[in-house]
Order: structure tokens, then C-alpha cells, then sequence
């Protein structure tokens, strides 16, 4: 070879042949579509699987010798088994945890309710948090306490007219029980209201131990407010900063979507506070409306009661407007019971046709079955008060677990993706 030919330059090395990778992804393929015709289930089996295959893998894997329906039962089943031993266990803490959870939930609701207030102040007008959060939360408590001393005094100022008429009442009703349809006698009368006397005399001692029963009720109340409102200061000023921290005892890649749950959650309470404010409001001005015209005693101190009776979903309408009704026919007379009961019927229809839609929304719209069965564990676990607190606690778990179930999942770290062109 002369010195003047050039010198052949070697090739570079052919990449990998793009048929062989598409040979091997064929042969995973297939390997991966064996697998899964193995651990079909006898009656899904087509007809041209051999018996005796068939045969070889149930003695193998015994499950397989079990219907298919009848394992997916079972699993379901047991699955379902576990699931209510927790609910069970979940109520069963909540009873014995009542004296805590109570307070907590109420001032849950609270600081929903003054959380836009406090953002403002804080936002708008630049104030500190903490003053912030002490201006509204005291504005609140003092507005509170002027409301109670208002109705109380109601109250005692008319106490004797109410209870002369109700004297009155009962005498018309025991004339008309004489002199009525039923013809009643005047011994079986005295009879009737002699026995009342008696019970009434015979369980005093049981009253007045009801009245002492009542009075350590009332401090226990007192301690529970005075625990309602620090933990109502605490949850208005440093809220976020505590859901944060108690995302960080979950999981790394379960902590973003809690995250984002929980805020969904606070949203859907905040709007089912206010709009239940707003709805209970209109309810106690429709019907305190009807009683101040009908010249009602106690007019102001039913319309409170008809407010904060709203916030306890069917029961406390029915209740509060059941209550007004009797005290218009003890104060007025039968037609102006009868009125003041239409008066309710017609608000209580406004309520749920139009103002519960129109300003609840579907943001926290839930299932009358829902709300029945939430009042009812509510009322078995802590009373009043947890039919109080039962619905929104419902609403936001509903609200949490939708957004946590339509989340779309972040893609696993391992997953690439192949791209048949050149890579730049």
C-alpha cells in the first residue's frame, strides 16, 4: 500500500437495531399476556383451555377451585366487616371523647365564620393577626352576651303575663272538656288533675336534684366556653400554620394532596356557615315578623330561638316553629295560633325550595339521607350539640374525599418515555 492512499477511518458502531427492541417489547408482551391467562378464574376460562391444565392449576393455587362471584363476595365482605369495625371504634372514642371533640368542633364552626373578618382586618387594614383575631373574637363575645341578656330580660319581664294566661288556657281547655264532645265528668276531671298534682309532689325531691343537676351543668358550660373561645383565638390566628404541621405525620408524597384536601374542606365549611347564617337570619325575621304583628308575647326571644334553631338542619325548623305555635295559642287564642302556624309552614317552604339551593349551592348540597343519618349519630354521641356540629362535618369530609378521589395521581418516578425519533 503507498504512503499517498488515505487511511480508511473505522465506522462508528451501529446503533442498536430498532427491529430487535421491537422484538424483545413483543416477547415482554406475550410473556405478560401467559401470566395473566394463568390466574383467570375457572368460570372465565374460554373453552379452548385444557381440563387437565385447568385441573393442574386449581390443585396448585385452591383459590382458583372457588367461583369467581363467591370470592369477589368474600372480598367485598370482609372488606366491608373491617370497615364498619372502624366507624365503630371512631364513635365509640368520639362518646368517650366528647368533652373534648365538642368544644373543638364548635369552635371550628366559629372561626368559619369570623375567619373573613379577621382576613380583612388583616389584609385590608394591614393590623397584626393576633389583634386582629382578638378584635373580632371579643367583638363577638360581647355582642353574644348582650344578646343573652337581652332575651333573659324578655323573659322575666313577661313570665307573669304568660303564665296568668296559660291559667286562663287551661281553664278553657277543662271547660271544653266538660261541656265538648267527650262529655267528660267533673269527678273524672279533679281525678285527672288531682294525679298531676300527686306526681308533681311525689317526685319534687327528683325535680330539685334535676335543678342541682342543672346548675353543675351550668358551670361545665362555662368551662366549655371559656375553652371554645381560646381554641376559636388559636384556630383564627395560626390555622393554616396547624394544618400544616399536622400534614407533616403523613406520608412525603400524601402530604401535597392532604393539603389541598383539607383547604377544599375549609372552603366548604366557610360557605355552609355563611349561607346557614344567612338562611337562619331571613327564617327569625319571617317569623318574628308574623308574631310582632299578631301581637305575640315573647316575639324577639322566639324569633332567637328560630335562628339558632336553624342551624340544626329538619329538627330545630320543626321544633322552634312547634314552639312558637303553642305559645301563640297560650298567649292569643286558636286563630292566632293558626295563623302563626302558617306563617311557618310558608317560611320553612321558602326556606328549603329556594333559599337553601339559591344560596348553598351545589358546593355543599348533601343528601337529605345523609343529613338524617349525620343527626342522628350526632344526637347519640353528644346531644344537641352533635346534631349541632354532625351536618358540617359531614359536608367537609364529602367535600375532602371527592377532591381526594378525582386528584389525578403524579406519574411514577420510573415511568420514561420512549420517543422513536432522533434526541437532540
Amino acid at each position: 500500500m503507498s504512503l499517498s492512499e488515505p487511511t480508511a477511518t473505522p465506522a462508528p458502531p451501529a446503533p442498536p437495531s430498532t427491529e430487535a427492541a421491537r422484538w424483545r417489547a413483543g416477547l415482554r408482551a406475550a410473556r405478560q399476556r401467559l401470566e395473566s391467562a394463568r390466574s383467570v378464574p375457572p368460570l372465565l376460562l374460554p373453552d379452548t383451555v385444557d381440563v387437565q391444565d385447568t385441573a393442574d392449576d386449581q390443585h396448585q393455587n385452591p383459590d382458583l377451585a372457588v367461583a369467581y362471584w363467591l370470592r369477589v363476595a368474600a372480598a367485598w365482605g370482609w372488606r366491608l366487616l373491617v370497615l364498619a369495625g372502624v366507624g365503630w371504634v371512631l364513635l365509640s372514642l368520639a362518646g368517650r371523647l366528647a368533652q373534648v371533640l365538642v368544644p373543638l368542633s364548635i369552635a371550628l364552626l366559629l372561626s368559619a365564620l369570623l375567619a373573613p373578618m379577621v382576613r380583612l382586618l388583616h389584609e385590608r387594614l394591614r393590623l397584626p393577626a393576633s389583634l386582629a383575631t382578638a378584635i373580632v373574637l371579643f367583638g363577638g363575645v360581647l355582642l353574644t352576651v348582650g344578646f343573652l341578656t337581652l332575651l333573659v330580660t324578655q323573659l322575666v319581664d313577661g313570665m307573669p303575663g304568660l303564665a296568668e294566661n296559660a291559667s286562663a288556657g287551661l281553664q278553657q281547655v277543662r271547660e271544653w272538656l266538660r261541656t265538648g264532645p267527650l262529655h267528660l265528668s267533673t269527678r273524672q276531671l279533679d281525678g285527672t288533675f288531682d294525679a298531676a298534682g300527686t306526681w308533681v309532689s311525689d317526685n319534687r325531691q327528683n325535680l330539685t336534684s334535676g335543678v342541682f343537676a342543672t346548675a353543675g351543668a351550668g358551670f361545665e358550660v362555662l368551662i366549655t366556653a371559656m375553652l371554645v373561645v381560646v381554641v376559636t383565638f388559636f384556630f383564627l390566628r395560626d390555622g393554616g400554620r396547624l394544618w400544616h404541621l399536622a400534614t407533616f405525620a403523613l406520608p412525603r408524597r400524601a402530604r401535597r394532596p392532604m393539603l389541598e384536601a383539607g383547604d377544599a374542606g375549609w372552603l366548604t365549611l366557610v360557605a355552609y356557615v355563611r349561607a346557614t347564617v344567612i338562611v337562619a337570619f331571613i327564617d327569625a325575621v319571617g317569623i318574628g315578623l308574623a308574631l310582632v304583628l299578631l301581637r305575640v308575647e315573647f316575639a324577639f326571644v322566639l324569633a332567637a330561638l328560630v335562628f339558632l334553631s336553624s342551624f340544626i338542619p329538619i329538627i330545630g325548623a320543626t321544633v322552634s316553629g312547634a314552639v312558637a305555635v303553642l305559645v301563640a295559642l297560650v298567649d292569643q287564642g286558636p286563630l292566632t295560633a293558626l295563623i302563626v302556624l302558617a306563617a311557618v309552614i310558608l317560611v320553612q317552604q321558602l326556606e328549603g325550595h329556594v333559599l337553601q339551593p339559591l344560596i348553598m349551592g351545589r358546593a355543599v348540597a348533601i343528601h337529605p339521607l345523609a343529613v338524617i343519618l349525620a343527626l342522628a349519630a350526632g344526637v347519640a354521641v353528644a346531644g344537641i350539640i352533635g346534631a349541632l356540629v354532625a351536618v358540617p362535618i359531614v359536608a367537609v369530609l364529602n367535600t375532602a374525599l371527592r377532591h381526594l378521589m378525582h386528584r389525578q395521581p403524579p406519574s411514577p418516578p420510573e415511568a420514561v418515555v420512549v420517543s422513536a425519533g432522533p434526541t437532540p
